[in-house]
């Protein structure tokens, strides 16, 4: 009698979840032709409702433009687009970058009163970022601007439920994470490193879209266990909220950092990732390059 009492429920509960799809499925009166089954467009990342597509070639070239494009497709330079299914939750993206949305799509400011806004206006203006991040609700479909930029799919489990993003590199995210400002251990990371003195930080469970100058294929991720990481340049692209980064002289002396040739040096310390860019190319526009149109 407890085996049929429970194989009840199950069979009622999936009921219920079979005409809770029946109903998304008739509030979904779009079809969409020429995406999916595009010879030209493949999706080369898929993160819960995020999706990475790659145009393979640009066909809308002109006679002037049609010989950098070429070498473009050649050389794996090509536009990309993030498509974001809202059915599997709601998304943040940056301020500008939607290119359209289909269906039931509700864009709200994602300000939730008077002290939030003041949050993310000083957010915005220490760190670099859009005060006004857009949000998107419902169960449409949201696609993103074409850029020439790499999108990169990080799904924050992954990260122990905390990432830092290094300056301009937030391009979309699950509305779920909570993002605050996270400051240097001191002021001389910004002073001396080239860096701000203030980073995005994202934390929770979600994903998190990148849009990086180096592709997923040449990143390099370092995992440090109570360890330092230091590296002469502005390489990290993103590292682990549990790191502490500070900017030290290479050597312990001046004398030693002069003789090293590297003087000073972004420093990792802690347990936590960091993603490495070392052949990144700063020179890729969103909007293309110098000629194309």
């Amino acid at each position: 009698m407890k085996y049929i009492i429970i194989i009840t429920q199950i069979i009622f509960y999936i009921k219920i979840i079979f005409i809770q799809y029946n109903k998304r499925k008739e509030n979904h009166m779009f079809e969409i032709e020429n995406l999916y089954n595009n010879q030209n467009i493949s999706f080369t990342q898929k993160k819960k409702g995020f999706r990475v597509l790659e145009h393979e070639e640009d066909m809308s070239v002109s006679p002037y433009s049609a010989q950098t494009a070429f070498f473009c497709s050649e050389m794996n330079v090509k536009k990309r687009q993030l498509l974001c299914d809202l059915a599997e939750g709601d998304v943040t993206i940056q301020a500008g970058a939607m290119q359209w949305m289909l269906g039931n799509v509700n864009a709200t400011t994602g300000i939730k009163g008077a002290g939030d806004l003041i949050s993310k206006a000083f957010r915005g203006k220490v760190s670099g970022e859009s005060i006004v991040k857009p949000e998107y609700t419902g169960d449409g479909l949201l696609m993103l601007e074409p850029t020439y930029k790499h999108l990169i799919l990080i799904d924050l489990k992954d990260w122990n439920q905390s990432i830092v993003l290094d300056d301009g590199l937030f391009l979309a995210c699950s509305s779920e994470l909570k993002q605050k400002t996270v400051a240097r251990s001191n002021l001389s990371s910004a002073v001396a490193g080239g860096e701000g003195l203030f980073n995005l930080g994202l934390e929770g469970d979600g994903i998190v879209c990148l849009e990086a100058d180096c592709p997923k294929e040449e990143l390099v991720e370092i995992n440090l266990e109570n360890d330092v990481l230091k590296v002469d340049g502005n390489f990290a692209i993103a590292w682990s909220g549990s790191l502490s980064f500070t900017v030290e002289r290479s050597g312990k002396t001046l004398i030693g950092s002069a003789a090293s040739g590297e003087g000073l040096v972004n420093v990792y310390r802690g347990t936590g990732k960091v993603l490495l860019a070392p052949v990144g190319n700063g020179n890729i526009m969103r909007n293309g390059f110098p000629g194309m149109q």
